[in-house]
């Protein structure tokens, strides 16, 4: 669904309204420090692998990777042990890898495709649904009732042609998880985008400190000076915060930009274009935060979310990802990364990715040590604040002990729909 005229005129007067203020909008709330300790005790990174990352819809894969009946795909970014299976009836599902009679992995391939999944230990199998259909020598097994020893199921939706896993059965469906930012999502045809690109490269810093670098644009004049900065007024960004810790930010070119340049990324012309995109997302810097790991700019030629994963409390697993409309038999497009056989995969980040990372592991260095206390921050970067008050909701605000709680001050009266914005914006209007 494109925004409609009303709305991206008001979104485009909020940006000269953001360039032109003295100070935060009326009202806005003091943000207090982050503690520090939640970037380096453990004490928050088990609450967070506890609670987070078991109630938050996660990407786990494109259909792509199984794109068949009978495909699978091992998928462990969370430390669990799942398998991703394309069943026979057509419809995707996740399950515990984890076969019901020792508790072997029924699949050890990466992937694979097969009607039946087979534990290679003793060769109990199973269908693509996850059902129990083999034993054997069952007559050696007194009362098994094999109708109760299915595969572990996994809450599994499908956003077109992405798969999102939960491990919370109690969970909302993922598209009420996502609100209005799925309906935004619309225009970009998630439907027919396919998977070009997807590498995995390790960081040495707490998996918040490595998105944090990509969550608010305070950072652009002086990480990204000959990048990123000639193409993004970072004083006109424009960000709005959503439900569920889902955050969008718009940030348009500088006003003496080439107008065939407008993005912080720009497109080969080989790309074919998704027709159906909106004016910000071809004008724009269009980018969403989906709580809890996935950062993306999109853009009317391409969705590459940037998704990072947790491995340790001063661990990254960062995995940059391209999906676009059929690109033929022309090379698979790739926005994040660049040939270099001495890295992963033969694959190194692109200049833009190395700039937002090169800090991580000094930071890191830096928060675990007597010289850091906490972290203030300014309005500019009030999504990371809203990431922070999301992360201890999620966990529970009786559950997060006080030396590591963040205040909840922003309020639904700053959560989408609402925007006092808009209204102080329109008073100087009126008073001009």
């Amino acid at each position: 669904m494109v925004m409609d005229p009303a709305y991206i005129a008001q979104i485009k007067n909020l940006m000269e309204w953001e360039a032109a203020r003295t100070a935060p909008p009326e009202g806005f709330p003091h943000l207090p420090d982050l503690p520090a300790g939640r970037y380096t005790s453990q004490e928050y990174y088990d609450l967070e692998q506890q609670h987070i990352w078991k109630k938050s819809w996660l990407f786990a894969a494109h259909i792509d990777e199984v794109p068949e009946p009978g495909c699978f795909m091992k998928w462990e970014n969370t430390g669990d042990p799942i398998i991703i299976v394309h069943g026979m009836d057509g419809k995707v599902r996740a399950f515990y890898n984890t076969c019901r009679h020792r508790g072997a992995p029924v699949v050890t391939q990466e992937k694979g495709r097969s009607p039946r999944l087979m534990c290679g230990y003793h060769n109990w199998t199973y269908k693509t649904d996850g059902e129990l259909v083999g034993v054997p020598d069952k007559q050696d097994f007194t009362g098994l009732d094999m109708s109760c020893r299915s595969l572990i199921p996994v809450k599994c939706e499908r956003l077109g042609n992405l798969i999102f896993v939960n491990f919370d059965d109690e969970a909302m469906p993922l598209k009420e998880w996502l609100g209005p930012v799925c309906d935004d999502l619309e225009e970009f045809q998630l439907d027919k985008i396919r998977l070009a690109s997807r590498y995995s490269f390790d960081l040495n810093c707490n998996w918040k400190v490595a998105m944090e670098a990509n969550m608010e644009v305070y950072h652009v004049p002086f990480i990204h000076p000959d990048t990123v900065s000639p193409l993004v007024d970072h004083r006109r960004n424009v960000n709005t915060m959503f439900a569920n810790g889902h955050a969008r930010m718009l940030a348009p070119a500088p006003a003496d930009t080439d107008r065939e340049h407008t993005r912080a990324i720009d497109s080969p012309p080989e790309w074919q274009e998704i027709d159906t995109v909106g004016e910000f997302g071809r004008t724009c810097t269009q980018s969403y935060t989906l709580f809890p790991n996935w950062v993306s700019p999109v853009s009317n030629y391409f969705v590459p979310p940037l998704v990072f994963w947790p491995t340790g409390l001063n661990t990254t697993r960062l995995e940059l990802i391209t999906m676009a409309l059929d690109w033929g038999d022309g090379p698979a497009p790739d926005l994040w990364t660049v040939p270099d056989e001495t890295k992963p995969n033969g694959r190194n980040m692109s200049q833009i990715i190395l700039e937002d990372t090169q800090f991580g592991e000094m930071i890191q260095k830096s928060l675990e040590s007597d010289g850091f206390k906490g972290v203030p921050l300014s309005y500019q970067e009030a999504r990371i604040y809203s990431f922070h008050q999301t992360c201890d909701k999620m966990i529970g605000l009786d559950n997060v002990p006080e030396h590591l709680a963040v205040e909840q001050v922003i309020g639904d009266e700053w959560v989408y729909p609402n925007d006092p914005r808009v209204a102080q914006m329109e008073q100087l209007e009126a008073a001009e």
